[in-house]
């Protein structure tokens, strides 16, 4: 199958090409942004001998299943098919038949990382930007300083152009990607850039790569929440949420979507009860359902959120099917509606279940307050896409709940959390430290 752009993305490719050395593709998921700069990175390598070339994400691993083994084999037998796509998978680096390189790395690795950036470059591609933190960033941008020549057939050989490329599915307007690229302004003075031309940036969604999407595809995308569509469908930058504890680019950039976790030392089912009925409970909150791990590595996995709206005999029954299906060693609830009633409904629906009751003695968004630390760091994971539940945790603030309802998903995972660290106590510090870290989107082991 050889290559074609698609319109996008030859209304792209000059802005790719010209002037500015900064050139960041936004958008929506699988609207071909990586692809169109990961064959415009091999295109420099061949016309520049021993040129060095850097393809970045936040987590090695991810830089592996989605470039190595995805994107960059795709291009080669596209668009260079008489090229060998062989990658060292010792140093896991391309080599041209013109001794030029592309190396891929993960920012999550200090050693390797340390390593790769012992190397000056003249491409760096960053895919999925917006998990990596602003500082990191800057570490990055001083090793795009390889000088080397292009040669082209028929012409006098010129300096290759150093170009830095990004690509992301766009976070929230606080991002530094939003700010260099669409504000012109400095994400750490918030001061006018003094050369903004340097800095381009181009939309593309799903709906321009139709013709390399399945229909089930786009129809997946339309019947995510409205957070989710409007980031992966839509391509579009979020409000800033003020003071909001979670950010939906620390939860994207830790997420597990291969499903494989370590060995779990503990596993918990979170309940956070509304008081509805088994009848006539259409107008009432679900009942947060929330199941999470505690791996030995010391990280926290939400492997299952299956809250439901119904009453007890429904609920119980949902939270006992998911302590057998998790092999789960306890079931934690919330009993200050209804009192001894959660203990009740799981062990009727379950005779025996072991079961902890919680009390809350603060509101939603204090409870979440010092967790919003472990899922930044990266001590907590989420094991594949929870859009409801990330709706409700990206609008918990450090001034109470934004969004509309009542968070119960969010509140269970918390619950499921604090049963898995019992020493997080929230105070002033976290909330501090969060607003401090509000610039950063990721740190990576150098932010």
């Amino acid at each position: 199958m050889s290559f074609h752009f698609t319109v996008k993305q030859l209304e792209a490719q000059p802005l790719c090409a010209g002037a500015a050395t900064h050139m960041m593709l936004y958008g929506g998921s699988r609207s071909g942004k990586t692809l169109l700069h990961v064959r415009n990175t091999v295109m420099r390598a061949l016309k520049a001998p021993e040129s060095r070339h850097l393809i970045a994400r936040f987590r090695f691993s991810q830089v592996k299943t989605s470039i190595c083994f995805d994107t960059f084999p795709r291009v080669m037998s596209q668009c260079f098919p008489n090229v060998s796509p062989a990658i060292s998978k010792s140093d896991w680096y391309w080599k041209g038949p013109n001794k030029s390189e592309i190396w891929f790395a993960g920012l999550d690795d200090k050693q390797r990382t340390e390593k790769v950036l012992g190397n000056e470059y003249a491409t760096l591609l960053l895919n999925e930007c917006s998990q990596i933190s602003w500082p990191t960033h800057e570490m990055l941008m001083t090793r795009l300083a390889q000088r080397v020549e292009q040669r082209i057939q028929g012409r006098e050989p010129t300096l290759l152009r150093l170009r830095a490329f990004y690509d992301c599915n766009p976070t929230s307007k606080a991002h530094w990607t939003y700010r260099l690229f669409k504000q012109k302004v400095s994400p750490e003075t918030k001061e006018a850039l003094g050369n903004p031309a340097n800095y381009a940036a181009f939309q593309m969604n799903p709906k321009d790569n139709m013709e390399n999407l399945s229909p089930e595809y786009l129809a997946t995308l339309a019947g995510l929440s409205a957070r989710m569509r409007r980031r992966f469908e839509f391509g579009e930058f979020a409000e800033a949420t003020p003071n909001a504890l979670f950010d939906e680019a620390d939860i994207d950039k830790w997420r597990v979507m291969d499903g494989v976790v370590p060995q779990l030392v503990r596993v918990v089912i979170a309940v956070d009860p509304s008081g509805s009925g088994d009848e006539d409970n259409a107008d009432n909150d679900e009942i947060g359902i929330a199941v999470a791990g505690l791996g030995i590595d010391g990280v926290g996995y939400v492997l299952e959120d299956v809250s439901v709206k119904a009453g007890p005999a429904t609920w119980g029954r949902v939270s006992t099917d998911a302590y057998d299906r998790h092999k789960a060693d306890c079931v934690v609830g919330e009993v200050n509606f209804g009192g001894d009633m959660v203990r009740a409904t799981i062990q009727t629906a379950r005779p025996r279940t072991p079961f902890k009751k919680v009390t809350a003695s603060r509101g939603k968004a204090l409870r979440a307050e010092p967790f919003s630390s472990l899922y930044e760091q990266g001590k907590v994971r989420h094991v594949g896409l929870f859009p409801l539940l990330e709706d409700e945790l990206c609008a918990l603030t450090t001034t109470g709940y934004s969004g509309s309802g009542s968070p119960n998903r969010a509140d269970a995972v918390i619950w499921a959390l604090a049963e898995l660290f019992p020493g997080i106590i929230a105070g002033p510090k976290v909330v501090k430290e969060k607003r401090e870290r509000s610039l950063a989107g990721g740190a990576g082991w150098m932010g």
